[in-house]
């Protein structure tokens, strides 16, 4: 932990925690009477932005806030929060984020180089709001702060779910609270097209099945992440992952004579555009034309993952032409279609980014390496990343943030993007930053906000904070705080739980649903869905694996506690464990009063399990001696917790077992 994050960590719980802080010991009350000035040119982001501070500042506190509205420093000089800048920024690679925020009892002043470096500066200061019994005021601080990493950003794939842009607009509300700044908006895939053409309405009328962003919603959302301070960037994932664009021109495919459907389920597909075809270059160049001036932003994503060129290999004419072009393999094959992307795209005045399958030894290295696969999948160490970096390439880390595979927000967190491995000053330079992947496949608008949230926020930190912010404990402390403050601002990680488990019962009681949510994980690493084809993408995602989440609250509090008590046994953790065993033992009695439906009986054996188990560890917990009967029986109570139920599983089963034979 760093000197300051270590002095200051029960202190404040801010989120990324800024570069440099101090504490002044004062506090600035919030009353009827703050204001806000802003000092500086083309006012409208800070405008937007501080007007919504206003709104969750006296949403949060309850008071009754006299001006609604910032002003101009000329027409309140006397400002309780002075906000000024220099200029306004450009929403690049190269714009400058850092601010300084100095709270006194006399008010508070936020000055930066640029708008967007004001806008960081306003969400710390919200970050500082606290209370006391009787009063509502800003911790006192000085802080100097600045991004380690310029890109910043979370991916949401739109095209396995649609999400409507409302579902957009909050996630970028959230994205903005712990200041990252780059939405990836994955738009194409097998599963559909979610952008209009007008050049190719039949994109959307025969793959879209009606869900899909029209181009004035685009530049809405466009617009409102500009205002936040978000640059949005398109991906049209090309060549493979076709076979919604193929559904409507099948003629570009690469196996002729082939009909193509809308994909409904998940997985790698063979459908492939073909790149010996020359009207497969007409079509791209007319759509990434029409396309290409919704999004100001000079980076366009082609995705370029997962060609496994099965129909390339099956067909005649591309094999003559791999050998009339001395294109030993599919790898160099794909490298000519994405060399000519990369033309079509520099026309267009954007830089090619693509997942590190396009890195080949001819891929020019103006293309940006989005890295996805790490030295575990046979590449050198450090990965994708580190392998683009020493060859010149730009290059942005995904591998380690994939928020789908449901794994806990630590391993996230202690993602280290540059690690140990040694790297001059210039190969540094080239890592960008990263993204936080969330691909839709198990997702839909109702559960979307739970798989990104609040796991992304440490990762949002993992991107902005400085490499020695690396305290797992306190991290975890801030995120509870920052969990919380998501969903005041619209996310609705939270409350969708209950809305989902009174899904489940029919509105009944939810209170013994809530008991297991709360130690259930959904399946990791794409276990929940076999094979890509256990679900559809219109199955029900309204089933209890979607109301769990990672880092299921009890489980992680249960498992700390156990670790802790056979480290060192005290009556305190002793006591606390018994609190938990007790509810878990009674649990499964308030489940049985529910009215049953087929989904609850679904739950019955895992209920009946943890509360037989809880019941006979408590036992032994109070030293009463188990009988043989009743060893045998938690042995098979642990064997069926252990199995996976309905797409979860039980998060403290390890921890149960471990008790078990505790003596």
């Amino acid at each position: 932990m760093s000197h300051a994050q270590d002095a200051l960590a029960s202190t404040y719980d801010l989120m990324p925690w800024p570069k440099n802080i101090q504490d002044t010991k004062q506090i600035l009350p919030i009353t009827e009477n703050l204001t806000i000035s802003i000092d500086g040119p083309a006012q409208d982001r800070v405008h937007f932005v501080a007007t919504s501070f206003l709104r969750r500042l006296s949403g949060r506190t309850g008071v009754f806030i006299n001006s609604g509205f910032p002003t101009s420093a000329k027409a309140n000089p006397n400002a309780t929060i002075k906000i000024s800048y220099k200029n306004e920024g450009k929403l690049t690679i190269d714009n400058d984020e850092s601010y300084q925020l100095n709270v006194s009892n006399s008010g508070a002043t936020i000055t930066a180089n640029t708008d967007i470096g004001a806008l960081r500066g306003i969400e710390t200061l919200l970050q500082l709001t606290s209370n006391d019994a009787t009063t509502y005021y800003f911790k006192g601080a000085s802080i100097s702060d600045a991004p380690r990493f310029v890109w910043r950003g979370l991916m949401i794939d739109v095209s396995r779910h649609f999400h409507p842009v409302h579902v957009i607009k909050r996630n970028l509300e959230a994205m903005a609270s712990v200041k990252m700044n780059v939405f990836h908006w994955h738009l194409i895939d097998d599963q559909g097209i979610r952008i209009e053409s007008k050049v190719y309405p039949q994109l959307t009328d025969l793959a879209s099945d009606g869900l899909f962003y029209t181009q004035n919603q685009i530049k809405d959302v466009v617009a409102y992440a500009s205002k936040l301070g978000i640059r949005v960037i398109p991906e049209i994932d090309v060549p493979g992952h076709a076979t919604a664009i193929l559904t409507a021109f099948p003629e570009l495919g690469s196996k002729p004579g082939a009909t193509y459907s809308v994909e409904r389920y998940s997985g790698v597909f063979d459908p492939t555009l073909d790149p010996t075809n020359d009207n497969t270059y007409v079509f791209l160049e007319n759509l990434f034309t029409e396309i290409a001036p919704l999004f100001p932003d000079t980076y366009f994503h082609i995705g370029g993952d997962e060609n496994e060129g099965k129909h390339w290999d099956a067909n005649e004419n591309i094999q003559k032409f791999k050998k009339a072009h001395k294109l030993k393999t599919n790898h160099d094959l794909q490298t000519y279609f994405n060399i000519k992307l990369e033309k079509v795209l520099n026309k267009l005045g954007k830089n090619l980014v693509g997942w590190d399958e396009i890195m080949t030894p001819t891929m020019p290295t103006t293309a940006v390496i989005h890295s996805w696969r790490s030295e575990n999948e046979g590449l050198p160490k450090g990965g994708s990343l580190i392998e683009a970096a020493k060859q010149g390439y730009n290059t942005i880390l995904s591998n380690g943030f994939y928020i789908d595979r449901m794994e806990s927000v630590i391993k996230h967190y202690q993602n280290e993007p540059i690690g140990d491995i040694q790297l001059t000053a210039e190969e540094q330079a080239r890592i960008l930053g990263g993204e936080a992947t969330m691909w839709s496949e198990l997702t839909t608008s109702e559960t979307i906000d739970s798989r990104i949230w609040p796991r992304t926020a440490a990762i949002a930190e993992r991107l902005w904070s400085q490499k020695d912010v690396n305290d797992v404990d306190n991290m975890l402390k801030r995120l509870d705080v920052i969990s919380y403050r998501l969903e005041e601002l619209g996310i609705t990680h939270i409350k969708n739980k209950a809305v989902l488990l009174r899904n489940l019962s029919n509105n009944q009681d939810i209170s013994s649903l809530e008991t297991l949510m709360n130690i259930c994980e959904p399946l990791k690493i794409y276990s929940r869905n076999q094979g890509g084809t256990e679900y559809k993408t219109f199955s029900p995602f309204r089933l209890f694996a979607d109301a769990c989440t990672v880092d299921a609250k009890d489980a992680v509090k249960f498992n700390r506690l156990v670790k802790s008590y056979m480290a060192s046994p005290t009556e305190n953790t002793k006591a606390e464990l018994i609190v938990y065993l007790k509810q878990w033992s009674k649990n499964h009695e308030t489940f049985s009063k529910l009215e049953k439906t087929p989904l609850l009986n679904d739950l019955d054996s895992l209920s009946k399990n943890l509360s037989e188990a809880s019941s006979i560890i408590l036992q032994k917990l109070t030293n009463t001696t188990l009988s043989d009967s009743a060893k045998a029986q938690l042995q098979n109570n642990l064997s069926v917790l252990k199995q996976d139920h309905v797409d979860v599983e039980v998060a403290m089963v390890e921890s149960l077992e471990a008790l078990s034979k505790y003596n």
